[in-house]
């Protein structure tokens, strides 16, 4: 999985031009489809200044699509494709 920050105080507005690129934290190795994976549990959580790492949005690639992750000024996460 690969996580883009997407730096929005340059002028102009949002850019690829100096996006940062970056692994996301360690992941456990996939689960088997064929085998149930457990349910999360509240030590399985990834602290969300951990994905944005000081930014307002990140886009996260899953499944052959791009998501955004949005950090409104109302401190609520909205995640789009």
């Amino acid at each position: 999985m690969l996580i883009i920050c997407v730096d929005h105080r340059k002028p102009g507005g949002p850019s690829m031009q100096g996006v940062m690129r970056h692994p996301l934290l360690q992941l456990k190795p996939p689960v088997a489809r064929t085998a149930r994976a457990p349910a999360a549990t509240p030590e399985d959580a990834v602290d969300s200044a951990a994905l944005l790492r000081g930014q307002r949005e990140v886009l996260i690639r899953h499944g052959g699509e791009v998501y955004r992750l949005r950090h409104t000024r109302n401190d609520k996460l909205i995640l789009t494709k």
